[in-house]
């Protein structure tokens, strides 16, 4: 096609380059936008749907003589359909992929010509696209464009941003502000460097570059090796249109109007395209014959009928535009994929004699937690990074991932334990070591939240040990993100709400209650959302505070609760015996309101429950709006929801929610995500995150999860509690046993934390393993049968034990029913001492799982806690006090009978009397009480004398705890 449009044969008229003038109007369009939001006067922003469009201030090309521009226009057009079709054509694939999706282009200018919008409009009209215009005063600050590049960079409807903006406001600093990904203009540094190497994966040529070289190859010569001259090309746009100028076999040449050369070199061009700001005059007698002039100008036609240059090109330039955005939104969903892992593994070179925990901590260089979130295909506004080794990761991945499949899910769990622990959450770091690092399988451990209760008391941190941990060990075994922090600010809010509503109650009529509750702001009253509710759970239809009778005012503001019967305490997470049982209210300002109350440890809280058992924030709302947290005198419920406070308790949590990513020594991905108290709640990691994790690692990965304290405890309520309420089924379990605990089991005396290990636990003893095995090891593989779900025996190897001694427990192991037994050696040597572990748990995840639940959910409460008792701890039977039936007889008339039991007993003993090891038999459990977490959604039975608040030692841990002042390093953490 001929751009005889630019030929110097065409009369005297001169080429003129000119800038627009801001705030410049075309007839036609609204005199004025109307300023919104946050910065009236200032910014002005404007919608259209893709029935109303919007248009460009680029503006190119003069044609010389009519004739030749009635020849022309119909190929113009068709170049601008074939680029809109091919944009239709992309817009269609796209939503053939997300039906849901819906590309938006905002355009940030400064002054209200609508010349832009109107152009752009048009053409994502014809494709189905939205436009957006922010309209900056003239007067704008380089903080302002930021403000607005900020917003829409985070705004996930925003597909394109371009800066409609004088060359003075694209300075660095706005640049470097906008995202790459939305820079559908390709100014950004990021993106003009991908241009420039010739790499476009991810980024974008400039539209009016794209336009330009589209007009020109359609010129009736050929174009290889023509010369084209550019003037005024400076910035982002110059370069880029020379790279694509070079890139189509075009020879580009700059000249930046030095008017000594300008004439020699315009006559020498084959084309001559015309950039810039400034007014140029160009004779038209320098144009050589058959060459191409293509110039900027702003004054656009917006009239789709017009066949002039500058219409064209404007339309052309708009369509490119209307592609990228079309392009990024494409990407922006390939991106957001499921992402194949690139883990990096560490390297660990293990020593000999093993050294302390926290100095082989120190001893590896972690990764960057945003660059372990990319290596297992994080998107990076999925993290939010908390320094520079852990962050949390936002719960949007569930959406993004909903479609992918789940990977293996394995759950570690334990025989009976001593008092020292057996080392479960070593075993589990262990494992998703050998997986990843060794086996090349992705993997992903998920562990609680260790309390700073144990962390400071008697047992420790919880981070694993030796070359089996999560680095870094302080920062896991202390404050972490402050998940505890959340829930004990949260916990005692609502405890501070119960006794400040008695107390308000208690001295003041209706009629003062409820205009304190309700009262009038600015000659208004209104009933809040958390009100409105409450209106309706009491039957209350009527949302306008002045009509409500004195009776359904006495209804409303009376909660009535009876001091007696307030099952909620307050927490704090250190071990503080004195706080067991505690007398509040006896300062002179509480009138009297004196009450007996008492401490837990944080993690004993529901709040605690609630959040490794919801599945969404939406989910946890409501359970905490669920807590019962005492009864009225006339035998209701009082909730958190009652007292006014469910919100303000998510408000509060909102960020606990969120699972924290850390990385065990060998970089493997590690959850860490709520830590239920495991006697009193569940004692598992979050539902969340092991959704989460199973999503990222795909459906040939591993997912390890751990069950706190041993199987009868921990694994019966992962399986009866934990998979009800996440609909999630594992694949294996992994048994933890060593050689110390079977012993003990098998006879051999009592172990005490804090004392040397009598003889038998260090000598080699056949006999005592043998008994151990054969009782407690044969039982807890039983109970994982009860199931339906295959069993790995891990054997925890310690250095006392000898080989005799481990090669008779894999044996018994297998005789008992387990898939496999191993040896595990990961606390000395990391990942590749549990290889063989890792192996035979790839293997039992390929066998059928039978997976059953224990009991059927209506079974009545005391069906459900004999079962429990018979065939998981091997009672005879069971013993209810009279306040345990009265409680169940409560519950039963609430309509909480159908919800699943967590029984509160001793993890020392398959039976409520820790010191009976082995197997007992023959004995009857008593429940000396029945208690609810409604919010959590179980009922707990309460066995012997369990306690919520446990107390420190003669000598405990923080004695060898200190700080370097002038290094900041902890010492004596383990």
């Amino acid at each position: 096609m001929k751009l005889s449009l630019i030929r110097s044969a065409c009369g005297n008229a001169a080429l003129r380059m000119q800038h627009a003038r801001h705030g410049s109007r075309v007839s036609g369009l609204p005199r004025r936008c109307q300023p919104v939001c946050a910065s009236p006067f200032r910014v002005t922003v404007r919608e259209t749907s893709a029935t109303a469009n919007r248009g460009t201030n680029a503006e190119v090309a003069e044609y010389f003589g009519k004739e030749s521009l009635k020849q022309d226009g119909a190929d113009f057009h068709r170049a601008l359909r074939h680029v809109i079709n091919s944009t239709k054509e992309a817009m269609a694939a796209l939503q053939r992929r997300n039906p849901a999706v819906q590309p938006l282009l905002a355009i940030i200018q400064v002054g209200e010509d609508d010349s832009l919008l109107e152009i752009n409009k048009k053409i994502a009209g014809k494709v189905g696209l939205n436009i957006t215009q922010i309209c900056l005063a003239v007067d704008r600050s380089e903080d302002e464009i930021v403000e607005e590049v900020l917003k829409l960079n985070e705004d996930p409807r925003v597909h394109g941003i371009y800066l409609h903006l004088p060359h003075s406001s694209l300075t660095s600093r706005v640049l470097n502000t906008l995202k790459p990904e939305k820079d559908i203009d390709g100014i950004t540094y990021l993106n003009m460097g991908r241009l420039v190497q010739g790499n476009l994966n991810g980024g974008f040529v400039p539209p009016l570059a794209s336009a330009v070289v589209d007009l020109l190859q359609k010129h009736d010569f050929p174009i290889e090796g023509k010369t084209v001259l550019m003037i005024g090309a400076e910035g982002p746009l110059g370069v880029a249109l020379q790279c694509q100028l070079e890139r189509s076999g075009m020879a580009a040449l700059r000249s930046h109007c030095n008017f000594n050369n300008l004439q020699r070199q315009v006559m020498e061009a084959d084309a001559v395209v015309l950039l810039g700001e400034k007014d140029l005059h160009i004779p038209p007698t320098w144009i050589r014959p058959g060459a191409a002039v293509i110039r900027w100008q702003p004054n656009i036609d917006t009239d789709d009928s017009a066949v002039s240059s500058k219409s064209i090109l404007a339309r052309l330039t708009a369509a490119y535009r209307i592609l990228n955005v079309v392009q990024s939104t494409s990407q922006k969903l390939q991106d957001q994929q499921y992402r194949p892992w690139r883990l990096r593994s560490l390297k660990l070179q293990p020593l000999t004699p093993v050294p302390s925990d926290i100095e082989i901590s120190r001893g590896q260089t972690l990764k960057a937690v945003e660059r372990l979130g990319e290596e297992i295909g994080l998107l990076p506004e999925e993290l939010e990074v908390y320094g520079r080794s852990k962050a949390k990761v936002r719960l949007s991945l569930l959406d993004r991932l909903q479609a992918q499949p789940d990977g293996k899910y394995v759950l570690v769990a334990g025989i009976t334990p001593t008092p020292l622990g057996e080392g479960k959450s070593t075993v589990t770091i262990g494992l998703v070591q050998a997986l990843s690092a060794h086996l090349k399988l992705n993997s992903f451990a998920c562990l609680r939240q260790p309390s700073q209760g144990p962390t400071f008391g008697v047992k420790g941190g919880a981070a694993g040990g030796g070359y089996a941990q999560v680095i870094p060990m302080e920062e896991f075994n202390l404050h972490l993100t402050g998940d505890i922090h959340a829930i004990t600010a949260a916990n005692n809010l609502l405890a501070a709400a119960i006794d400040a509503r008695m107390l308000h109650e208690a001295t003041q009529s209706d009629k003062a209650l409820y205009s304190r509750l309700v009262p009038s702001i600015n000659g208004v009253r209104r009933f809040s959302p958390i009100q409105i509710a409450r209106l309706r759970r009491l039957g209350i239809s009527k949302s306008d505070p002045e009509h409500l009778t004195p009776q359904e005012v006495s209804s409303f503001v009376r909660l009535d609760i009876d001091p007696s019967k307030i099952t909620w305490q307050r927490v704090v997470d250190t071990n503080d015996r004195f706080l067991r049982n505690i007398t509040v209210g006896q300062g002179t300002t509480e009138k009297g309101q004196i009450r007996e109350t008492g401490f837990d440890i944080a993690v004993a809280s529901e709040i605690m429950a609630i959040l490794a058992l919801a599945d969404s924030l939406g989910d946890m709302k409501q359970r905490l709006a669920r807590m019962v947290v005492g009864t009225s005198r006339s035998g209701q419920p009082v909730t958190a929801e009652d007292l006014g406070v469910s919100g303000a308790l998510a408000v509060l949590m909102k960020d606990a929610i969120k699972p924290t990513l850390m990385q065990t020594l060998e970089g493997s991905p590690v959850f860490v995500h709520a830590g239920p108290f495991a006697n009193i709640a569940h004692g598992n990691s979050s539902v969340l995150a092991d959704k989460l994790a199973l999503k990222l690692v795909g459906q040939d990965g591993f997912v390890v999860t751990e069950a706190g304290f041993g199987a009868d405890i921990g694994m019966e309520k992962f399986f009866n509690i934990k998979c009800r309420t996440s609909g999630l089924r594992p694949n294996v379990v992994v048994l933890v046993a060593t050689v110390r605990a079977l012993k003990m089991h098998g006879g051999g005396p009592n172990v005490s934390a804090g004392v040397p290990l009598p003889r038998e636990y260090i000598d080699e003893n056949l006999s005592l393993v043998e008994g151990g095995c054969l009782s407690n090891l044969k039982k807890q593989i039983e109970i994982a049968h009860l199931f339906g779900v295959p069993v790995v025996v891990a054997l925890n190897v310690f250095k006392t034990d000898t080989q005799a001694e481990i090669d008779l427990v894999c044996q018994l192991a297998k005789e008992c029913g387990a898939s496999d037994a191993v040896p595990c050696h990961h606390w000395a040597q990391g990942g590749r001492g549990s290889v063989d572990l890792a192996q035979a748990v790839k293997n039992a995840s390929n066998k059928p799982s039978n997976f059953q639940f224990l009991y059927d959910i209506e079974m009545p409460i005391v069906m459900k806690i004999r079962t429990i008792a018979q065939r998981v701890y091997g009672a005879d039977d069971i013993e209810l006090s009279p306040e345990a039936v009265d409680k169940i007889n409560y519950y039963n008339q609430q309509g909480f009978g159908s919800l699943p039991i967590c029984m509160a007993k001793t993890h020392l003993s398959l039976s409520h009397m820790p010191a009976k090891k082995g197997t007992p038999t023959g004995f009857i459990l008593p429940i000396r009480d029945v208690r609810a977490s409604i919010g959590a959604g179980f009922i707990y039975p309460l066995v012997g004398t369990m306690s919520t608040m446990p107390g420190l030692p003669t000598r405990p841990c923080f004695y060898d705890i200190d700080l370097d002042p002038v290094t900041e390093e902890i010492t004596g953490l383990f």
